[in-house]
This record gives structure tokens, C-alpha cells and sequence, in this order.
């Protein structure tokens, strides 16, 4: 008895009618796509990439191109090669294409060459959402999320580092030179590999000259010297949960409807608290395109601590915007974390962490201060005498404690450093100052962020922004930002949004 199996027939041809029209589905992502690029979207502003009217080969159709390209960004496939191979293995990537199969280089030019017309393409979508009621107007939440480059960590620093870097490596190369002339009798083999080091050496060092000439020192908020970068001289270095990396901060606002984005940018060295109100101005902007202008005054507007400041709570109360932006302290004043073992053991890590191994002493908010008496308590409960009447310009109220009750004082290890000899505890309690417009609105905002009504509405903001970055980082595998392959950094361009701080190089 032998096994009876059916023929192989894999080597045999077979010829296969297929009716691309029929694979783009009605219901699916592609249709839609398809359907928008020809029926919806003006496309014009492509024709002025092209100048083969009059001679030159043909080329392929913008909408052919954002068919494909939006598509495998939607599918995660981030590189132009790909994408390519997709156009002549993926009968859906077939069907948008009309079977073009353009060259990996083609969908790279075309996305390097696209930014200056992706904004009005952009806002463009953002009509169609609107008319077709996907955007809610009820609550915009803004979140940051950073973003790694192709650039080295190791190549920054400020001008003043990179010279002693730059003068570190020719001394380097100086040594090699000195060491050659002291042993004439090497082994060839070795020499060729010392004048290739040096060689190595001085193309660095010249490339770090030749950025310092070519460049001017970057001056941050506090009219410091920031950090430059040789590769990627926009980005900045940034700290994560994961480590320090070279790269920038992607800034989005989406509504909480559909999570819909609509204004993204990315920033260098910027923090967070400075990218708030060029966001909520470029938002308006957005806004004022899709003839939804007074949308943000009527809906609710919610950030995190990252983007809290006076300036910024300032700001959004004079562009009468219902804001809820948590504070630092937020949680820590929410009962529900009071009684979360997971909260509090993080908590302690983190004052863990803070701590100094150094004892820290007792602080002037250790001791009791009676403003309108002029009197003054000690951690210990002992009374201090006033060492001078203040003046009305003081800025400070000083006390000092009695010699004989600080020498028997059971807590004088934690009060003071030495054993006191001439005098007790001295303190000084600095004067209560007028509190400014801004810092009242930041109290009034933490009042009504801990508010029931506060707390449900900030909860939204989660939901609402959260996984925007989730499903651009980690579904769509867009979590970096390169320098010269722009097909390999689709993000910024087409889902981050138009309007980024950084461009394609």
C-alpha cells in the first residue's frame, strides 16, 4: 500500500483576470482613502513639483502616490522600499496604484519634496471631518510625546565643548605623528593602521571646526549656552522614562470625538511649557480654516502638569478658554491615590531617589511663624526671641533660639550642624509677598482641577490624546525622526501634522 496524494501544480502557469476596481472593497480604509484622494481633494499644488510638459519622462500621478503612501503609513509601512515591494506583491497596494510599481526612489523624492503642500492637504482633511460630524468641539486635549533622531547623543554640546573636543582629537592625532617618529621600525601593517586613526581623527575634528564656523551658539530661556548637535543641529537632548535620547518633543492637540489631530508640531529644545500657546495659536488658526473659529472658547480645553506655568494659565484666561491643567501636585491631593499602595510605594522611590545622603536640617518651614505677633517656635516647641525690629522694606523677619535651649535640645542633630558655642538656632522667615494676577489663577485652577466636576473632565484627557501617540508610536512604528531618508520619517510629514518645527533634510 502506497499514500495517494493530490498533484503539485506550483510549477504550472495559470493565467488569473483580475479587475483591480473590484479589490477596493466598499466599507474598508482603502476605499475611503481612494474615494477622498479623487473626488475631494484639491491636488494642484503637486503640479509645481513637475516641469515634463515639454520633455522628460512622465511621472506618477499625485494622487496615485498619496494613495499608496497614506495607505502603507496606515499599515506601518514606513519605508519607501517597502512600500515599493507592496506595489508589486500586495494586490490592495496593486489596486491603488493602477499597478504603476514606482521606484523606491520615486516615494522618497515624492515625500521629501511634499511639505510645503501637505498644510493646505491637511486642512483640507480636516473639512471633510468636519462635514461629515467626526469632530466633536467638546473637549481638545494637547500632549507631548518625544521622539528619538539619527543623530548621536555623543555629537553635542555647547560651542565651548566641542572646541575642547575638536582640540582633544588633534592632539590625538599629534600623539600618533610623535609616537611614529620614536619607533621608525614598525611593521607596515601597523603604521597603515595608526595613519588611517589619524586620518579619522582629523576629518573629525575638522567636521566639528567646520560646524562651529558655519553655525552660531544657541541661547536658551535663561540666556544660557544650549546644547548644539553636529548631525541635527535642530534636535535636542531630551530625558525619558527610558534614558536620555537625542531627538524632539512631538506636540498634538486632537479632539476627543474621534481623536482626530487637529495641530501637531515638533520641537528641538523646547520645553513643554513653551509649546502651549504657539499650539493653541496655531489650533485657532485650524479652527478659523474649517469655519469652527469660536469652537474653542465654547469647548473644554485639558492639558497635564508638563504644560502648567502662571504664563500659560495666564494666557488661556485672556483667550477665555475652559482649561484644566493639573499641577505637580495634583495627584498627591486626589483621595483615591491616598489609599493606592502601588502610588504611594512609587512615591517613595521617587523621595528615595531625591534624597541627599547628606543630613538635611530643619528648614524655616520646620518652624512657627506668628506674622502679626512677631513670635516665632522652634521645631521643639521652644519660644525665639526677635534679634531685630523689621524694617517696612525687609524682606526677611529674623529670630534666633536661646543658647541654653538648644545645647539640652533633644532635636539640635536635626537643627543644627555643629554643637552651639556662642549662640542657639538662628532662622530667617522671609516675608509673605503680594501674590501676583497669574499666581491666583494658578490657585484657582488648582481648586477647580481638584473640584468632582474638574476631576471628571481632566479625566477625559487620557482617553482623548493618549492613544493618538500610541497608534503612531507603537502600531504604525513611527518612533523616530532621520536626517537624509525621508521615506524613513513619514510622521512628522502626513499623521504628526503640516505645521512641524522640524523638517525633512
Amino acid at each position: 500500500m502506497m499514500a495517494n496524494y493530490k498533484p503539485d501544480y506550483s510549477h504550472q502557469n495559470k493565467f488569473i483576470a483580475v479587475d483591480f476596481s473590484a479589490q477596493i472593497v466598499p466599507g474598508t480604509f482603502e476605499y475611503a482613502l481612494s474615494h477622498i484622494v479623487d473626488n475631494h481633494l484639491d491636488l494642484s499644488s503637486f503640479d509645481t513639483l513637475y516641469k515634463n510638459d515639454k520633455g522628460g519622462a512622465s511621472a506618477y500621478s499625485p494622487a496615485i502616490m498619496l494613495k499608496i503612501i497614506l495607505f502603507a503609513y496606515s499599515r506601518g509601512y514606513i519605508s519607501s522600499r517597502r512600500i515599493a515591494q507592496a506595489c508589486q506583491t500586495n494586490i490592495t497596494f496593486m489596486a491603488l496604484s493602477g499597478d504603476a510599481q514606482p521606484h523606491f526612489t520615486s516615494i522618497a523624492s515624492f515625500v521629501a519634496n511634499m511639505s510645503d503642500n501637505i498644510e493646505p492637504l491637511f486642512t483640507q482633511v480636516l473639512m471633510i471631518c468636519e462635514q461629515e460630524n467626526l469632530i466633536g468641539h467638546h473637549m481638545f486635549a494637547i500632549d507631548g510625546c518625544k521622539i528619538s533622531s539619527n543623530a548621536s547623543k555623543e555629537w553635542s554640546g555647547t560651542h565651548q565643548e566641542l572646541k575642547q573636543k575638536a582640540k582633544r582629537l588633534s592632539q590625538a592625532s599629534k600623539r600618533i605623528i610623535a609616537s611614529h617618529k620614536a619607533q621608525d621600525e614598525l611593521p607596515d601593517n601597523e603604521i597603515a593602521q595608526d595613519l588611517k586613526q589619524k586620518a579619522k581623527l582629523d576629518n573629525t575634528a575638522k567636521k566639528i571646526e567646520h560646524f562651529l564656523a558655519g553655525n552660531k551658539e544657541r541661547i536658551g530661556n535663561r540666556n544660557t549656552p544650549v546644547k548644539s548637535n553636529i548631525t541635527d543641529n535642530d534636535s535636542a537632548k531630551m530625558t525619558t522614562s527610558k534614558g536620555t535620547i537625542q531627538g524632539y518633543n512631538g506636540i498634538a492637540i486632537s479632539d476627543d470625538k474621534h481623536q482626530i489631530i487637529l495641530q501637531a508640531q515638533a520641537w528641538g529644545s523646547v520645553g513643554e511649557q513653551q509649546t502651549l500657546q504657539p499650539a493653541i495659536k496655531q489650533l485657532q488658526n485650524t479652527l478659523s480654516k474649517i469655519q469652527q473659529a469660536d469652537s474653542l472658547t465654547t469647548a473644554k480645553f485639558s492639558a497635564d502638569s508638563g504644560f502648567n506655568s502662571h504664563d500659560n494659565i495666564q494666557f488661556l484666561a485672556n483667550e477665555k478658554i475652559d482649561a484644566y491643567i493639573a499641577d505637580t501636585g495634583f495627584r498627591s491631593r486626589n483621595p483615591l491615590f491616598q489609599n493606592s499602595k502601588t502610588y504611594q510605594q512609587n512615591q517613595a522611590k521617587k523621595r528615595k531617589s531625591r534624597t541627599n545622603k547628606s543630613h538635611k536640617l530643619f528648614t524655616y518651614h520646620e518652624f512657627t511663624f506668628n506674622e502679626t505677633n512677631l513670635t516665632c517656635t522652634c521645631p521643639a516647641g521652644n519660644p525665639m526671641w526677635l534679634t531685630a525690629k523689621p524694617k517696612a522694606d525687609a524682606t526677611h523677619t529674623r529670630f534666633q533660639a536661646y543658647l541654653k535651649d538648644c545645647r539640652n535640645c533633644p532635636l539640635r542633630k536635626q537643627c543644627m550642624q555643629k554643637e552651639p558655642k556662642n549662640h542657639g538656632r538662628q532662622v530667617s522667615i522671609p516675608k509673605a509677598k503680594k501674590r501676583s494676577a497669574a499666581q491666583i489663577l494658578s490657585d484657582e485652577m488648582k481648586a477647580k482641577v481638584d473640584s468632582p466636576q474638574g476631576r471628571r473632565e481632566y479625566s477625559k484627557r487620557l482617553g482623548c490624546i493618549e492613544p493618538v501617540f500610541a497608534n503612531i508610536t507603537k502600531n504604525k512604528g513611527m518612533d523616530y525622526f532621520t536626517w537624509k531618508n525621508e521615506s524613513e520619517c513619514p510622521m512628522a510629514n502626513v499623521l504628526l501634522g503640516p505645521q512641524h518645527r522640524k523638517t525633512q533634510k
